[in-house]
């Protein structure tokens, strides 16, 4: 079945949707828009289509669309679409408000439309190799660090990067959240530019996730403990390793073992004839976002459910502005001193 897709959006996100739009075998790249339409035509004539000239040429070019403007624009542009019978993917964070996702959620439903949600690290091989190794995480610690960015300065880093580790470890723990603890520093934007959140959660799993957009480095690690072994991956490398007493010290290990070449075991530390052993992911590298644009298509064609779709995507964000919330709250509560 055959699926016209187009992009909404020139931006730096849009671009990249574009290009890759254009490299995917049998992907039909209809058209891209934009209200500047100097802009669409550049990136149209880049990636071989053509430049949507309204809105109403748009909907009636394509079947699909993914939306990559600014926040504020997702949800007025994403139900326009639905309205009209068009599949849609919407960067995160879908909307503003839970209300807006929750109405995107039911038009969706109410259409038999896939709406799918831009968490592209949800297509990342490093998080696939870590879904086959997990058994009862109790604790997971996350780091996401940029420098300052040139984008997405509108929101906070909460919104801009946490909320990518939020939907994830909402997807790993599949328990309820029973209490939060968050703190925000705004640096050189008004609002938090560096954040850290504590998640309990009703299985007893706890999260500690950390994200700076003013950080000298860059950096999307997630590490989870659990009662068989420890797991660290980087997303940036896809790459990572477990650790895991060696088989027969502990009841789950031989799970574990299972999946890994034992020449290809480190010795990491021994003690009392117990061996604690490092041993190397595997993981089948590949490009997340062009992954997610595949699968987008293919959820389209065949009107499946996306991985993420807008239920996934509302829970993250409702939890993401919770965060906020808090940060907000005890930033108003414990204000910076004035300069002498």
């Amino acid at each position: 079945m055959s699926c016209r897709i187009g992009v909404i959006g020139t931006g730096h996100i849009g671009r990249l949707h574009s290009k890759i739009l254009s490299e995917i075998a049998g992907a039909e790249f209809a058209c891209v828009y934009d209200t500047n339409l100097e802009a669409a035509r550049e990136v149209a004539s880049q990636y071989g289509t053509r430049a949507a000239t309204s809105m109403e040429d748009f909907l009636a070019s394509v079947d699909a669309a993914t939306v990559a403007t600014p926040t504020p624009f997702h949800f007025p542009i994403a139900s326009t679409l639905l309205e009209n019978g068009k599949h849609v993917l919407i960067e995160k964070p879908i909307t503003e408000t839970t209300e807006d996702a929750q109405a995107l959620v039911a038009l969706a439903q109410k259409k038999g439309l896939a709406l799918q949600v831009g968490h592209v690290e949800r297509f990342n091989p490093a998080l696939s190799a870590l879904e086959s190794l997990l058994q009862h995480p109790r604790f997971i610690e996350s780091h996401r660090l940029s420098p300052y960015p040139a984008r997405s300065t509108d929101i906070g880093v909460v919104l801009d990067l946490m909320i990518h580790d939020i939907e994830i470890i909402l997807h790993l723990v599949r328990s309820p959240v029973v209490s939060i603890d968050a703190v925000g520093v705004p640096v050189l934007s008004r609002s938090e530019d560096i954040a850290n959140a504590r998640l309990r959660f009703e299985n007893g799993c706890v999260a500690n996730i950390t994200a700076s957009r003013v950080s000298t480095e860059r950096l999307r690690k997630i590490r989870v403990f659990q009662e068989s072994a420890y797991l660290s991956l980087d997303y940036m490398r896809q790459e990572g390793f477990v650790c895991r007493m060696a088989e027969g010290h502990q009841k789950e290990s031989s799970l574990l073992s299972k999946l890994f070449a034992s020449n290809d075991s480190t010795i990491v530390s021994e003690f009392a004839g117990r061996r604690i052993l490092r041993e190397p992911v595997p993981i089948e590298k590949g490009e997340p976002l062009k992954r997610e644009l595949a699968d987008f298509l293919a959820c389209a064609r065949a009107g499946a459910q996306p991985k993420v779709s807008g239920i996934e995507g509302t829970a993250a964000l409702a939890l993401a502005l919770e965060i906020t919330r808090l940060i907000a709250a005890h930033n108003a509560a414990h204000p910076a001193p004035l300069k002498p």
